[in-house]
């Protein structure tokens, strides 16, 4: 059986202090089984100070994780924060790796990491989660890519790392108490568990705009409309005098997947993110040819709604152990003067029987369904993604 226990800290400082705080908690929540794994969040504050290294250095368990911009557990909503979201069972193993190096290959680290971490084990894990950096030369459907090659079968989770700048530059990975700015780590879970997954995207407020993927290539679109991709935004007023505004980061593209194999009938979403010199319009994930989009309204109100419809469904579950959820960080960003709300809506809703743990992410990885055995593993933007176990 597994257990589940979300723990935290604002002590930046004091790494005694901190580790008490992380221990008492952790003490009163659970006796640890034979194996034991922690995902671990924080803000980039508690990489500065060494406050990081010395608690995961001082646990008896491996950690992976990732830097965020906030964060929420059972007992705590905040910013400056550290928290870790401990798993033990006698009945399920945890085996930890990191992938390093990736800024010219992704594929080949990424499969040795995992053969490494995997030696002696002949099946493939019943779920794997990963956390990426925030590396723009690679599309989020990448990492997705790279691990499908050799664990087709396993469900994977995860996200991009971010922090609270408008750049997210002190975004960074983290692999028991060190971090990275070109890795990834990963937690690969076999024996008896059967995770479930749900994925909160915006109620369908469709803006008067669509359009058809005439021609691209993973997340480079050319054209739209068979007209350039530019020329397209700019008739639509999303760029003036030949320069790109600020205004479509906050659009969501909700597109099918229709001409894919593995087409469930779920849309995602996309987060277009610059212009290139010819006009080509570059996006966080991969924009199918002959794909259809339509643009969405993105505002509070439908974040909050999504929020609080996916908590209902998660205390509607039965057998459940805990709860790690990722949002994706322009849901938090779009919250303006009130970056907090969606976690403490989350935290309140929440049965405070089941141990959760929430953060934020720049994109984010998790299955939409799964086919004859095989999981329709899917990068999101704009999404809420939670793992239940």
């Amino acid at each position: 059986m597994i257990k589940c226990a979300s723990v935290y800290t604002y002590e930046l400082d004091d790494c005694d202090v901190a580790l008490d705080e992380i221990k008492t908690q952790l003490d009163s929540q659970m006796s640890l089984l034979e194996h034991t794994v922690g995902i671990v969040m924080c803000h980039p504050e508690f990489i500065y100070t060494g406050t990081l290294k010395y608690l995961c250095e001082q646990l008896p368990f491996d950690t992976a994780g990732m830097t965020t911009a906030s964060q929420s557990v059972n007992a705590e909503t905040g910013k400056l924060m550290l928290t870790i979201f401990v798993i033990t069972a006698d009945d399920v193993q945890f085996k930890t790796g990191i992938a390093e190096n990736l800024t010219e290959e992704l594929n080949a680290p990424i499969k040795e990491a995992y053969e490494k971490a995997a030696a002696g084990i002949s099946t493939p894990p019943e779920l794997a989660i990963i956390f990426h950096p925030l590396l723009f030369e690679y599309p989020g459907d990448s990492y997705i890519n790279a691990w499908q090659e050799f664990i087709p079968t396993t469900p994977l989770f995860g996200a991009g790392a971010v922090d609270d700048t408008i750049s997210f530059d002190a975004n960074e990975t983290i692999y028991n108490g060190n971090s990275y700015k070109t890795a990834v780590p990963f937690i690969l879970f076999y024996g008896n568990i059967h995770p479930r997954f749900l994925v909160g995207v915006l109620p369908e407020h469709t803006m008067p705009y669509k359009g058809e993927i005439t021609k691209a290539d993973g997340p480079f679109v050319h054209e739209i409309n068979n007209i350039n991709a530019y020329q397209y935004f700019e008739n639509l007023g999303f760029a003036t005098n030949g320069a790109p505004t600020d205004s479509f980061l906050f659009v969501p593209f909700m597109i099918d997947l229709r001409k894919r194999d593995d087409y469930d009938g779920i849309a995602v979403l996309r987060l277009l993110t610059a212009f290139t010199e010819d006009g080509t319009a570059v996006f966080r994930g991969n924009m199918d040819e002959n794909s259809i989009f339509h643009m969405l309204e993105c505002v509070p109100d439908d974040i909050i709604t999504t929020t609080r419809q996916k908590v209902e469904e998660i205390n509607q579950m039965s057998d459940i152990h805990g709860v790690f959820t990722l949002s994706c960080i322009i849901r938090r960003m779009v919250m303006g003067l009130n970056p907090l709300l969606e976690s403490e809506v989350f935290k309140e809703n929440m049965n405070p029987d089941i141990p959760f743990m929430m953060g934020y992410a720049g994109g984010e990885i998790c299955p939409t369904s799964n086919k004859n055995g095989i999981p329709t593993n899917r990068y999101h933007n704009y999404s809420l993604i939670t793992l239940i176990i």
